[in-house]
């Protein structure tokens, strides 16, 4: 099941709150005294409540695979099918060397741009 987005009151009015502006569709709280979302009328934009929360299974991971912080090649090594590799802060020369060994044993590399190893591709 996809995740719910929701969106901030009268963010369809307000480009500043992200009208036609992905970046800044950030969600808040409706607090007004008569505001219609936050009373949770009926045919008014769902608040964010407890019913809408990711099941205990799914929580963490990323296109069903959870992520593993992977320091060097023997940290990934050990990784499986269902893990996917999060490079730490290494440097540049131990970060080719563990894309070029990730792309020989397929094994996704969800925070390298511009790859075609990018996990959920």
């Amino acid at each position: 099941m996809p995740k719910k987005k929701f969106v901030r009151q009268d963010a369809n009015r307000y480009s500043k709150i992200g009208k036609n502006r992905k970046k800044l569709q950030k969600w808040r709280r409706p607090k007004g005294r008569d505001s219609k979302m936050r009373l949770k009328r009926k045919s008014y934009p769902a608040t964010v409540s407890i019913g809408y929360s990711t099941s205990r299974k799914e929580y963490g991971k990323i296109n069903g695979k959870t992520p593993v912080l992977v320091y060097n090649i023997k940290d990934l090594e050990k990784l499986g099918k269902e893990n996917v590799a999060l490079l730490a802060k290494v440097g540049a020369k131990k970060k080719l060397e563990m894309i070029k060994f990730a792309e020989e044993k397929k094994i996704a590399i969800i925070n390298v741009r511009g790859g075609k190893n990018e996990a959920g591709k």
